[in-house]
């Protein structure tokens, strides 16, 4: 598999956290850039008739240029549009776009709450009771209700999958797989709960062979035999030649998910090792 290949799969899969031009992460700008291109037509469907050169400025250039600069990330536009309206008093059916607009672009219950909160100070507080009712309609699900794992779903984009079940005995904690592409290339979402982490290992190849790892959600760790671990967030990459002793799992207070590929190369073949003991574990923070 050479690099172009790689790269193309990972766009195509939809990360937005790695552009493989030998950096580990995307800037800021990068990632804003890739984010999905908003359009509106609420202007001309409702206004079309009536009034086209406002449905034009509405729909063109509001939501056609204005939210699609990439000079601030579609999250914080929600957030100040949200706020913006608030400290005006408004709490009609434009408040409830957009603050189901800014669920939508990741905004939590714990962060429209809090920012709710922090514009009544400035804005006055019978305006933030009445966005909080109007917010309350759109954060129906109810946190407290959730499992860890549901609660840890919310925060990654890929799948975490089903029980690892399959390759259980040479996990320490529970594993979770999900399966993103199979033809091309083939890769998996690895998902490993707190504490959980892979035995030692060596992926084996008399030519190429090899794995790439991908972090795309929690904390967790990689370690090569011999070697201090090496911590890893979202967005950082792990290249692992074949013939090294390694191991990777998550954090011991973190969920965590990788992307795994599987290097193509001649007589590869995976042998698993001795679990990572809980004294070398525990040592990790």
């Amino acid at each position: 598999m050479n690099k172009l290949t790689i790269t193309i799969a990972l766009l195509v899969a939809g990360t937005l956290l790695l552009a493989y031009t030998g950096r580990s992460k995307l800037t800021s700008k990068e990632k804003i850039s890739m984010e999905k291109k908003i359009t509106q037509n609420a202007g001309r469907t409702q206004l079309g008739n009536f009034a086209p050169e406002f449905a034009h400025y509405n729909d063109d250039i509001l939501f056609g240029e204005n939210w699609n600069n990439t000079d601030l990330d579609l999250k914080t536009r929600s957030l100040l549009t949200v706020n913006t309206l608030v400290a005006q008093g408004i709490t009609d059916d434009s408040l409830i776009y957009h603050l189901q607009n800014a669920k939508n672009h990741g905004v939590t219950r714990a962060e429209i709450a809090a920012a709710i909160t922090h514009t009544a100070f400035y804005a006055g507080w019978p305006k933030a009771w009445a966005a909080f009712r109007l917010a309350k309609q759109v954060w129906t699900d109810d946190i407290s209700d959730m499992t860890e794992k549901e609660k840890y779903q919310k925060t990654i984009f890929f799948p975490i999958g089903k029980p690892n079940d399959a390759y259980a005995q040479y996990f320490v904690g529970q594993s979770y797989l999900a399966p993103i592409s199979t033809e091309q290339v083939t890769f998996f979402n690895v998902t490993f709960e707190p504490k959980c982490r892979n035995n030692w290992h060596i992926h084996h190849a008399t030519k190429g062979g090899g794995q790439m790892l991908l972090a795309v959600g929690g904390r967790g760790y990689y370690q090569e035999w011999g070697k201090a671990p090496v911590e890893m967030n979202p967005g950082d990459v792990i290249h692992i030649p074949a013939g090294v002793k390694h191991w990777h799992g998550a954090a011991p207070d973190s969920w965590f998910s990788h992307l795994a590929f599987e290097l193509s190369g001649e007589n590869t073949s995976n042998e698993w090792l001795e679990p990572v003991s809980d004294e070398e574990y525990n040592k990790l923070k």
